[in-house]
């Protein structure tokens, strides 16, 4: 538990973008080699968006921090930002997000987590307050991971792009809105499971003349089985820390990853699939933009009301992985309908 003493991150806002290109699983069909039904019962996706020419993932998280700082009263001293597809490998994307949100002379750093990365931003942003680096921090999850996959790799119908983004201020644990402890793990043992290979040191400092592979590659049944292991136990650690029992969740926030992920997350936790938001059908695997582009789509909709138990929980490339509570806090109503056709379901 933590000390009085010492002051807690509290959720101010909420915010997120998604690029207006919609592409269905009937788009992806011929590429692919696969029909539109067998794509939406391997992973739930129907349909996902895109960035369009010229649109970057620091654009994306410029949109999203936009409206998260448009519906926030704190002042922020800080901007996290968590990708995995950067615009550019130096320097991070966060400097320029930063100063284009008028922050310029702001603290600004990337965090590279892959899909985990929003869980690992939130919790780079609790130490920044705890320490009295900042009193209030912008956290963004963004990517464009449609860029990085080869068009003809299969894994393409997984991945959309988009950005979620919230402010948290200084409070008191005791507050709503008040993040509990960021638990975090890892196992480079897995790096090879969800990788690009090309683009780095080690390609840099291997001999020969063939370039590295420089698209995403996953190993799908080796990391559906990890993810399942690892959000089990992390999400249990977090639940623990908050003294709540899995039937004390009203809702519960997983990155998309997969759709049947999430369901079997649900039964090996115990808590009613009504209880777990999703919204992959519609956005697809967004990595590290998934959860709050999720907490802020299920906001609007009504899905997350004041005095809900929520967790958060992720997975990811590393490997990665982390999960947080917090009670959602009453928060200002927002004026823009949300993005997207469909509403926040349950897996």
């Amino acid at each position: 538990m933590r000390s009085q003493g010492v002051p807690a991150s509290v959720l101010a806002g909420v915010g997120s973008w998604l690029p207006p290109r919609r592409v269905a699983n009937e788009e992806l069909a011929e590429p692919l080699g696969r029909s539109p039904e067998w794509m939406f019962q391997r992973c739930g996706i129907r349909a996902r968006h895109v960035v369009d020419p010229g649109t970057s993932t620091g654009d994306l998280a410029v949109a999203a921090g936009r409206e998260a700082l448009d519906r926030s009263a704190t002042a922020v001293s800080a901007v996290v930002v968590a990708t995995s597809s950067p615009d550019r490998p130096c320097p991070g994307t966060a400097p320029h997000v930063a100063t284009r949100l008028g922050l310029s002379g702001a603290a600004a750093l990337d965090v590279q987590a892959v899909c985990a990365g929003f869980v690992h931003g939130l919790a780079v942003a609790q130490g920044l307050i705890a320490a009295g680096t900042a009193d209030g921090v912008l956290v963004i999850g963004a990517d464009a991971l449609s860029l990085g996959v080869a068009p003809d790799d299969p894994t393409r119908m997984l991945f959309g792009d988009g950005a979620g983004a919230v402010v948290l201020r200084r409070g008191h644990r005791e507050e709503p809105g008040a993040l509990g402890p960021c638990l975090l793990g890892s196992d480079g043992g897995g790096r090879d499971l969800i990788t690009v290979r090309g683009g780095g040191s080690e390609e840099r400092a291997a001999a020969g003349d063939v370039p590295a592979d420089p698209y995403l590659r996953l190993v799908g049944q080796e990391v559906f089985l990890r993810a399942l292991l690892h959000l089990d136990e992390v999400s249990r650690a977090a639940l623990d820390s908050a003294g709540w029992s899995p039937r004390d969740v009203d809702r519960v926030v997983p990155h998309q990853a997969n759709a049947r992920i999430t369901a079997m997350l649900a039964r090996r936790l115990g808590v009613a699939e009504d209880r777990v938001l999703a919204r992959i059908e519609q956005v697809g695997n967004t990595s590290a933009a998934s959860i709050p582009l999720l907490l802020d789509q299920a906001w609007r909709r009504g899905d997350l009301r004041p005095g809900h138990r929520v967790l958060l929980t992720a997975f990811g490339g590393g490997l990665t992985w982390g999960a947080t509570t917090l009670v959602w806090p009453r928060l200002p109503h927002p004026h823009r309908p949300p993005s997207g056709e469909m509403p926040c379901t349950t897996s």
